[in-house]
Formats: structure tokens, sequence, C-alpha cells
């Protein structure tokens, strides 16, 4: 299979290879350069997973799939079956079936996107390589592995590395369709957008405007045909898109758990509004028809300066904000040392905000040269055949990187540097396919010649702009960028055609500095992944836009992202003490209170303890105990798989249990205990607001069920507001009661 990946066309013959040769019709050093390539891929993605922290709510859900194939299904958050997550559980799949392997562990998690990632860097040399040639594949490649987005992006358990890897498929599947002009391989690619929905919901559809143009533009057939063959494909798509959707429908809802994210129970309702409409509320789009939970509760959506605590968008097709400070407290901002709500200024708010220095340091290094690239390869390409491949390729990465552009640019990101992955892959293509035509035209001389020291040049300037903007980070880095670009344009007009004396000894020299011009700001960044203090990515960032440490404003409290948060209010990796003593941020501390969670992800002496109480005390009940917010249940689904009823979803606003429905358990023995208090993020604010299902639960908890002394689980009991958000308090709940 490994052989079919990096030679499309390798004969029976050629299938005896060394894997280290290069085929016949490539260049010696094409396959040693990509193996290297690969490696260094591997290393990139791979570098210190075993050191990984789980992403809370994604982690726990992860580890209830590991417990029973019907939460593996379903992608259920809690082991108990109660509610799903607030997304297609596809991305998960992978993650569960290596946990499953080889234990549940942080690093079982990652593996996945690592290989993943190595995957999808395979899949684009084949794709360039097919249109553009093998050494545009390669440096396709290089800017792909350089690019910091990249990097971080498959060293996170997040929903955008199986996304990513999707995607290509499907335009490989689609190049393949147009040369041919076969109706499989454009199946195919239908499949594959249907598998990137599972992981990403509607932000795959987003790809298919660009390949069924580029079908549409270049496919060996009639027009009827070709229509044809695209509305087929079409079908095959959404069948596969919306499978789950239509298999969670079906099944009646006794039967299955609660659709996190909607009000009615609806997968359609948690896709459609949850997860896209509410995303692009700053364009005056409502959701507040679907069933959404933010768009009934008052979100924010995608306004500059929303809260994410309110409801804000988290981006299209990706759920809410995790990050409980807000998107203008990103460690990008905190470093630049500019803030603004989009605009240059590093924020992640407005039409503006891919060029913002956040989003810039990660994903934009080659802005400039993929915008040259693109101009020129259409333009260049006029009066080709239609059938013509290279033309069709800069229509299908042209067209990829304006849809996805323009998309983050109306949604909201907030924070999550991960989503630009889909961004890096266009922007890498181009620069290969592009170093390679502009190089070309430039060495045939004529007014096309000045392509490329245009853009080099202005991808220099452009870099050392951006690196500017970190001026505690490898201060000596901006200015060698800017001279690396001068001393390329003048290389390149040196070795332009009429200079023979000069091209031979500079022939090479042009090229080679333009190649470090390009390349050298972004490779800064992402080998900082072997650097301790910027190891740890958080959304995806790797560089100085990742690192926290220090920076106040790089903290996030308990979301699904970065490290993991537990009540108390410590994060995960931070050591806490034995007691059941709870001493968060707020420093609020209180009776029963829980510290954070050890960094091997077992519990605390004191969680351990009142699980153990719990289920001594569990009888026949089917939970050990309910908990006030995802927050609170997660240390104890991660750490034991406890079936723990968490209330209120994510955001603590969906009804799931309804209060009526929460005392039908009680009375039936199914929840003896209750733990309040202690959690932090979306939902445990919620359930302290007193208008939503698990608010009112809360309040008649504390006056219907009788309080355990923490003395009888090993706790203290202390001074102090006990209600507050510091604090947890474990209740007895009966039937009698």
């Amino acid at each position: 299979m490994a052989t079919n990946v990096l030679d499309a066309t390798a004969s029976p013959g050629a299938a005896r290879r060394a894997p280290w040769r290069s085929p016949a019709d490539e260049p010696a050093y094409a396959r040693p350069a990509l193996l290297l390539l690969t490696v260094l891929a591997a290393v990139l993605y791979g570098w210190g997973i075993d050191h990984s922290q789980y992403h809370t709510f994604y982690a726990s859900a992860a580890r209830s799939m590991t417990e029973s194939w019907k939460a593996f299904f379903y992608g259920s958050f809690d082991p108990g079956n109660s509610i799903t997550l607030d997304k297609l559980p596809g991305f998960l799949w992978p993650q569960a079936l290596s946990a499953r392997l080889f234990g549940f562990h942080p690093w079982a998690l990652v593996l996945p996107q690592v290989l993943e990632g190595v995957a999808s860097l395979l899949v684009l040399h084949r794709l360039v390589r097919s249109w553009a040639g093998v050494n545009a594949a390669l440096i396709a490649c290089t800017a792909f592995l350089v690019t910091p987005v990249a990097v971080g992006l498959f060293r996170t358990a997040v929903e955008d590395p199986a996304f990513t890897l999707c995607l290509l498929l499907a335009a490989e599947a689609t190049g393949r369709a147009a040369r041919d002009g076969r109706l499989r391989p454009l199946l195919a690619a239908g499949v594959w957008v249907g598998l990137g929905f599972q992981a990403k919901m509607l932000e795959a559809w987003a790809v298919l405007p660009a390949l069924a143009l580029t079908y549409l533009l270049s496919a060996p057939l009639t027009l009827r045909r070709r229509l044809l063959h695209l509305g087929v494909s079409a079908l095959v798509t959404t069948a596969v898109s919306v499978s789950w959707m239509l298999a969670v429908t079906l099944v009646p809802a006794k039967d299955r758990p609660y659709v996190d994210g909607t009000t009615n129970n609806s997968a359609f309702s948690m896709v459609v509004g949850y997860n896209f409409l509410n995303r692009f509320s700053s364009l005056g789009i409502s959701a507040a028809s679907t069933g959404s939970v933010s768009a009934t509760q008052g979100g924010a959506g995608g306004r500059a300066g929303a809260r994410p605590e309110l409801g804000g968008a988290g981006g299209p097709g990706a759920g809410p904000v995790r990050d409980a400070r807000g998107p203008a407290a990103t460690p990008a901002t905190a470093m630049a040392g500019r803030g603004g709500a989009g605009g240059f200024g590093g924020g992640q708010n407005g039409w503006s905000k891919m060029f913002g220095t956040a989003l810039a340091s990660q994903t934009g290094w080659f802005y400039p040269f993929a915008a040259v690239a693109a101009v020129c390869g259409l333009l260049w390409c006029r009066g080709r055949p239609r059938t013509d491949r290279l033309r069709a390729g800069y229509v299908l990465w042209t067209t990829w990187l304006a849809l996805y552009f323009l998309v983050f640019s109306a949604g909201s990101v907030g924070g999550h540097t991960y989503y630009m992955g889909v961004i890096a892959v266009p922007l890498a293509a181009l620069t290969g396919a592009g170093s390679v035509l502009m190089w070309r035209a430039h060495r045939a001389g004529g007014r096309r010649a000045r392509a490329l020291p245009v853009a080099v040049a202005a991808t220099a300037a452009w870099s050392a702009y951006i690196a500017g903007r970190f001026p505690s980070f490898l201060p000596w880095l901006a200015p060698t960028v800017a001279v690396l670009g001068i001393a390329a344009g003048v290389l390149l007009v040196l070795v332009r055609p009429g200079r023979p004396r000069a091209a031979g000894r500079l022939v090479l020299a042009g090229p080679a500095a333009a190649l470090a011009a390009l390349l050298l700001a972004p490779s800064a960044w992402a080998v900082q992944v072997f650097n301790p203090s910027y190891r740890m990515s958080r959304m995806g960032a790797v560089g100085p836009s990742a690192m926290s440490r220090g920076l106040q404003a790089g903290r996030s409290g308990p979301g699904r992202f970065g490290q993991a948060a537990w009540p108390g209010g410590r994060t995960f990796g931070q050591r806490a003490g034995d007691g059941l003593r709870g001493s968060g941020r707020t420093g609020t501390g209180g009776r029963g209170g829980f510290g954070g969670a050890q960094s091997s992800g077992a519990l605390t002496a004191g969680q351990r303890r009142l699980l153990d109480y719990a289920r001594t005390h569990q009888g026949s009940a089917a939970y050990v105990f309910a908990a006030g917010s995802w927050s609170t249940a997660s240390p104890y689904i991660l750490a034991a798989g406890a079936h723990v009823l968490p209330l209120g979803g994510f955001s603590g606003r969906v009804p799931s249990p309804t209060q009526t429905g929460f005392r039908r358990l009680v009375d039936a023995g199914e929840v003896r205990y209750v733990l309040l208090g202690g959690g932090r993020g979306m939902g445990s604010g919620s359930a302290r607001t007193g208008t939503t299902a698990a608010a009112r639960i809360t309040t008649w908890v504390r006056s219907a069920c009788t309080e355990v002394p923490p003395s009888a689980y090993g706790g203290t009991t202390t001074s102090g507001d006990a209600r507050t958000a510091g604090a947890q308090r474990l209740y007895r709940c009966g039937p009698s009661r």
C-alpha cells in the first residue's frame, strides 16, 4: 500500500525497487528527499508525545468510548451513555481505537494524529507531483512541513488532523477522476468528503466547489457526462455525510444518549444550528429556529469580543469557544504586545483576522508567494486546452484557498489555531508549484521573469514583519530574513538570461537564497517543538504564539483544549494536595472542595476517597453519582471510567436531564449521590444561573437532599461559602426525600 502512495504509476517490476531509489522518470534525489521529509514529519509530529496532556472534554469522551461499543458509536461523553459530544464523533474513533489497543494514555490519543500527519504529507506529495512535477511536490511538502500550524495540528488530539487528511484524499481522487474521466475515483472523492464531514461536519462541504469546478473544467468528457458524474458523486457525498445523523435520528430517544448542543435532542440541530449557523451570527445569520442551545440562550456567535462563556462561537463547524478567557487573550496577542479585534494587531475577530499576528505567525508565512503563484498560474495557463492538468491544479488549489479563507474570515475562530490546517495545505501546494513555474519563467526571460523576484521579496518582507512582532523571540530572525530576501532578489536579477558569466557562477545561489528567505522564519517556529518551553502547543499553535509560561493571558479555564483543568481550578500537570479542600484560582476554599489531577491523569487522593465512598454506597444505582457539570465529572471519567451523570452538557444549558427526568432517576434508585460545585468553564457557570435545567436540579438537590459530611469520605471542613466555584459538596438523595 505504501508503494502505491509514493508512486501511482509504478509497474510490477518497479515494486521490487528499493524504497530509497527513485523511479526512472524522477531525479535520483527525489525518493531519498521524500523519505527524509517523511522522517522529519514523524519526528516533528511525534516528538515529546509521551509528555502529552489530556484535552479534557474530548479525552473524557474517548475514555467513555473505550468502555463500550455503544459509547464508541454515539461518541458519548460519559460511560453511562447519558449524553453525546456536541459534535460528530468520527474524529474520536481513531483515538478510541488507539486507546483500546495501547491503553488509555495521553500519548495514545495523540498517536493517531501523528500518523494522520505523515499520511497527509505523503498524499500531498503524490497530488502535487502528478500535477506540477516532483520538484514542485518536494518544495510543497517542505513548505507544509515547516508551517507551524501543521506541526501543531498533528500533535493535538482534535478534529482537524483527520479532517485535513480526508480532504487531501478527496482532492487526490478528484485529480485522478479529472485526468481519466472516470466515475469511480470521483465517487471515492465523495466518500472522503463524507468521512471528513464525520470529523468536522459542514466545514467539509466548503471544499466541494473546488473539487466540482476542477472536474467540470478539466475532465475529458462531454459536459452532460461530467454533470452526471458530479450529480452521482454529490449523492454519495450526502449519503456518507448524513449517515451518522440519520442513524441517530432513527433510533428511539430512550435507547440512545441525548444529543449535546441542542434543546430538541436532534443530531441535525446540533450539526446545522449549533455547530454551523451560530458561527456566523456576526453576519446576521440566526439559528434560533434550529434547536441550537447557543441560539436559544442568546449566544454571542462570531461577534467581535463575544464572551465564549456566554455561548460565543468557536469557528465554522467547530462548536463554541473553549477558552474561558475569550479570543482576545491569546498568547500571541500577549507576546506581540498588540491587541485589537482583528486587523493586523493580532486579534482573531473581524474580516482581517487571517492577517493578524496570532494566525499569520502560525499559518500565513507563504501568503504573498502563494498569491503570486495563484495569479501567475491562472493567467499563464490561459489558452491551454480545457483538459490541461496544470491549469486544473491551479483552479483546485486557488479555489480551495479562497473558499476557506473566506469562511474563516467571515466566521469566528476564537483562538483555535488548528483550524488553519486546511489553509496550510493549499498554501504549501501553491508555493511548491509556483516555485517551479516562476523559476522556469525566470530562466526563460521576458516580462514573466520578474514574477519570482517580486514573490520572493514580498514574502521575505512579510516574514520579516511577522517575526518582528515577536521581538523577544530570536531577535536576529527578522533582520536575517530581510537580508536574505534582498540577497535573493539581487542574485535572481544577476542570473537572468543575458548575463552568461554571472549566471554560470550564481545560477544556484539565487534559488538557494530564495528558499532560505522563504523557509527560515517558519522553520524557526516549527522547530520549537524541541524546546520544552514551547513544546506543548495550545490550540494547535507552535512557537511563541503557543507559549503560556509566565503569561497570564495565555492561561485558560477548563476548556476542551490546552492543559486539562480540574475542579479546584488547577491545571493538568500541576501537583495537587491530598486533601479535599478546594483552593482554585479564585482563591476560594470550601467544604469538600477538590484539588487538581496529577500529571498521570490519576485522581488526587481526596478524589479517590470520594469515589471509593460513592462506589461503596452505590448499591444498585446505575450511576456512581451525578455531577453538576461536565468539568466536575471529567476527572472521574478520565481516571476511572466511572459512570458519572453530567448535568447540562458542555454549555450547561442542555436540558439533559430535565428536572423531572432527574427526579425520576432518583425515585427509581438510578442516582443516589450528587456532586455539586467546584466545576469551571461553560457548564459549571450555567449550572448556577438559575434558568437552566441543570440550575433547577442543583437548587432542588440542595433543598431536598442531605449533604454528606466531608469527614465521611475523608474530607475536611473549612469555613467560607461552600457554594462558590472553588467548593464541592456531595449530597445523598433518595426516593423518600
